[in-house]
């Protein structure tokens, strides 16, 4: 049974249907508290889909899956509460307008307003204050972000990011609320192999702090658990080694209905994230 403070995943059958095709069907998982789970992929094949419907974002069309012990699709609230979405395109991007330090504050913010108890809000602001700016310090060194480092500090505007530096800004803002569950999106796009290490590093040392970690990508890493959205007969274990009878960790879709980039955009659209 996961603590209050864990999160294990686990899905049976899984699948998202949408008025052309299936986003991803047939899909299982079982990953434990503090797991790196990466959603394998090419573009076009569900990986955001099942991203946005493990973190309840999605309503689930077949199958059965629990998040931090909350069944899906009946507690897609609650895990909505304890589930954190780093960067996913057309959900929660950040503003290229805004600079590293005005995302820092608006985030913890609304950290703040919206899950903060009453007797929180009521303490005296220079308190207030404090404890957001220790949430920010602990996000960021989480992230491995130093503002400082950056060309203008705080004030870089987001535009002037590097794709890495902006990847751990996201993840930094994802972390303010410590969420029990981290999505992150097209984690190893437009990286090269150097910055794609990093990237992998990073989300491992998050999952090793005991967030669990689901990270969308077109190559997963050795000893990441991998669920795969494509038609591949082959499944990978926890130690990343090739297991057709690893069916606790990815599985593939069933015969019939399959996967399409027609039903990727219908489950968008039926959500208003299209």
């Amino acid at each position: 049974m996961d603590s209050p403070h864990e999160a294990s995943v686990t899905a049976e059958n899984f699948g998202l249907k949408g008025p052309r095709g299936w986003a991803f069907r047939g899909l299982g998982i079982d990953a434990g508290p503090g797991s790196l789970v990466a959603i394998e992929g090419p573009s076009g094949s569900g990986r955001t889909c099942l991203l946005l419907a493990l973190t309840g974002r999605m309503r689930p069309t077949e199958g059965q899956a629990k998040v931090g012990g909350l069944r899906l699709p009946r507690k897609m609230a609650a895990v909505r509460r304890i589930a954190a979405l780093g960067p996913v395109p057309g959900v929660s991007e950040l503003d290229p307008a805004f600079t590293v330090a005005e995302h820092l504050r608006e985030r913890a913010l609304l950290q703040r307003r919206f899950d903060g108890s009453l007797r929180a809000l009521l303490r005296p602001r220079a308190e207030r204050i404090a404890t957001a700016q220790g949430r920010i310090d602990a996000a960021l060194d989480a992230a491995g972000l130093d503002p400082e480092t950056l060309p203008k500090a705080g004030r870089t505007s987001v535009r002037d990011l590097e794709r890495l530096e902006a990847l751990r800004l996201s993840i930094a803002l994802a972390l303010i609320g410590g969420p029990r569950l981290l999505a992150v999106d097209d984690t190893d796009l437009k990286l090269s192999d150097a910055e794609r290490a990093e990237a992998w590093d990073l989300l491992r040392s998050v999952a090793d702090s005991g967030t669990t970690v689901l990270a969308v990508c077109s190559q997963a890493p050795e000893g990441a658990i991998t669920l795969r959205t494509d038609s591949t007969d082959r499944t990978r274990d926890a130690n990343g080694t090739d297991d057709d009878a690893a069916a606790d960790t990815t599985t593939r879709p069933t015969t019939g209905d399959t996967t399409t980039e027609e039903g990727t955009a219908d489950a968008f659209a039926e959500t208003g994230r299209a």
